[in-house]
């Protein structure tokens, strides 16, 4: 088996690489590095996303450094902010033992005189995305003269978010005479005029199929109907409760949205989008990285380059616009060799957008069914069970307590004691769960309106209410204002339609006199608020989902080993588990 040592890397890497925990190289490090190393090839790597790349090309770059030199010999472009900042960290625990290394990062949305003071201090490698660095060009800031190395890292996402100008413009600030590595998962037509345009003959080396899916990610999709896809949601990531993953969604109203519902129904879950300040992103990332997040739900622009250890299922609530993005999208799972699930939920009219993905990935998607309440109810009660049977017991700490537990517990069976905790832990979870509708959709009956709805007014009462999107109500703070003042829990509330300057909500059908007298007295903002039952002739109809449909359970909240409990405020423990901050 191929070892480091075997590269021909020096031994001031090794050093690194071996306290890294480093043994053996990925395949596109042991098929790279060789090449790289000999310093005055151009090179075209294609390989998935988590399979080692940033080592591929960042060890032979540093092993050819000239750390006398103080000016940019290396200088390493990629398109996010969090791929930047990942890249220098690498970089820089690599070239620990190798002295006076200066490796500066370049990025948006934070202070461009930090950037500009350590580049005027020396840097021997920057590593930056396109759009500030084409900015510290402009202002005359940053010398190109002693490039040696250029490195275009996930240049396929830079294509994708529109970057292809501003490459354009900082490449033609490079000397002509250096050496061009290009890395990608995919290869479109556009990566391939960039390697044209840039590189004179360069190897090329493809690990995998080009435009192929990670081999040890499973694919799945379920077909529910439009307004059901949150339940659904809900319902996959309790059947998983040992799931740390990304959501992804398209817009980010809709990951502010779903993250918001999430969090509300207990979750542990936060959102990343382009809206959230550099702050804010560096504060959501670090929870993620700690798993105090359980679940991130993420647009496709915030979450390229993030890379996450041991992210467990990718859930696409949308899926992607342009195929090459699923892609990325289940990278972010399955990476350094572990294995991962990456999830589609869909309506029947997006069959075909599968099939075309499975052309592309060259892998079948298996059609899974939303789990039932049953078997959620039981895969959550065995996670705890199994918790519990394998929890490391301290025999000094608890043996004091003994005597007046043995004591507490002295008229119980085992039995007994067993059905006990069990109830305790799951009552409510039951009730949540009880009478759960089946939310798969046959594909025979696909289209079916008409049976849809009926079996949906079956149970529910559509409502009129003169409250809308004009008074500042988003979904979530309708269905929190309908709570608040019908004393109703949100399993009582169905689909919510938010209009402009009135909106639509179902409510059971035996609590539609209950709504009704419960805002017989109420106002918002000076004015009454009126309820009144919708006819069965009204046209309107929902444009979408609402994500306040599936009733509020029990907040159960995931934990780093796995189950799940009651949620409370967590922070880190210092024997690396957590506590609750009473």
């Amino acid at each position: 088996m191929t070892t480091f040592e075997s590269l021909g890397l020096q031994e001031t890497l090794l050093k690194a690489v071996t306290d890294l925990g480093f043994v053996n190289p990925t395949p596109i490090q042991e098929k790279a590095i060789p090449v790289l190393l000999g310093g005055d090839r151009d090179f075209v790597g294609l390989a998935q996303t988590g399979t080692g790349k940033t080592a591929a090309f960042g060890l032979p770059l540093l092993h050819q450094l000239d750390t006398k030199v103080r000016q940019p010999q290396g200088l390493i472009l990629c398109p996010t902010r969090e791929l930047c900042l990942q890249i220098t960290n690498d970089l820089n625990n690599f070239s620990k033992y190798l002295g006076d290394v200066s490796i500066v990062a370049v990025y948006g949305g934070t202070s461009i005189g930090l950037q500009l003071r350590e580049l005027k201090r020396g840097a021997h490698i920057v590593v930056a995305t396109p759009g500030r660095l084409l900015d510290i060009i402009e202002r005359g800031a940053i010398n190109f003269e002693k490039v040696r190395y250029a490195v275009l890292d996930e240049a396929d996402e830079m294509l994708n978010m529109g970057f292809q100008e501003d490459i354009n413009s900082i490449l033609s600030n490079t000397p002509e005479e250096k050496t061009t590595w290009l890395f990608s998962a995919t290869m479109p037509s556009e990566v391939r005029r960039i390697a044209q345009k840039y590189m004179d003959d360069p190897f090329e080396l493809t690990v995998g199929s080009k435009n192929s899916g990670n081999a040890n990610i499973e694919h799945e999709y379920y077909v529910v109907r439009p307004r059901d896809k949150y339940a659904a949601l809900k319902r996959i990531v309790d059947f998983n409760p040992e799931i740390f993953g990304i959501i992804f969604t398209r817009t980010k109203i809709e990951s502010q949205e779903i993250a918001e519902s999430l969090i509300k129904d207990g979750y542990n879950a936060d959102a990343l989008h382009g809206d959230l300040t550099q702050q804010q992103r560096d504060k959501v990332m670090k929870r993620f990285r700690e798993k105090s997040i359980q679940v991130l739900v993420a647009t496709d622009v915030a979450a390229r380059g993030i890379d996450v250890d041991n992210v467990t299922h990718v859930i696409n609530y949308e899926l992607p616009d342009d195929v090459e993005n699923y892609t990325h999208r289940s990278g972010r799972t399955a990476r350094a060799g572990k294995s991962g699930v990456s999830i589609a939920i869909i309506s029947g009219r997006d069959i075909g957008k599968i099939r075309q993905i499975e052309r592309v990935i060259g892998k079948k998607f298996v059609k899974a069914e939303v789990p039932d309440g049953f078997a959620v109810c039981e895969k959550q009660l065995f996670a705890l069970v199994h918790k519990v049977h394998n929890v490391e017991v301290n025999e000094e700490q608890i043996d004091p307590y003994m005597t007046r537990i043995y004591e507490e517990f002295a008229d119980l069976t085992k039995e007994d004691l067993i059905r006990r905790f069990a109830s305790l832990e799951f009552n409510e979870f039951l009730a949540y769960y009880q009478d759960a509708p089946d939310l798969n959709v046959k594909e025979e009956r696909r289209g079916d309106e008409h049976s849809m709805r009926s079996r949906s007014n079956g149970k529910f009462s559509r409502l009129f209410i003169n409250l809308g999107s004009v008074d500042n109500f988003t979904r979530g703070d309708m269905l929190r204002f309908l709570c608040d003042n019908t004393g109703l829990r949100g399993n009582k509330i169905g689909r919510i339609d938010l209009k402009g300057v009135y909106s639509f909500f179902e409510v059971e059908n035996d609590v539609v006199e209950k709504v009704q007298q419960s805002f017989k007295k109420i106002e918002y903002n000076g004015r009454s608020v009126r309820i009144e039952t919708s006819q069965d002739g009204d046209k309107r109809k929902s444009p979408r989902s609402s994500y306040g449909d599936a009733p509020r359970r029990r907040t159960w909240t995931g934990s780093e080993d796995g189950g799940f409990r009651p949620r409370r405020e967590f922070s880190k423990s210092g024997s690396g588990g957590f506590r609750s901050k009473r």
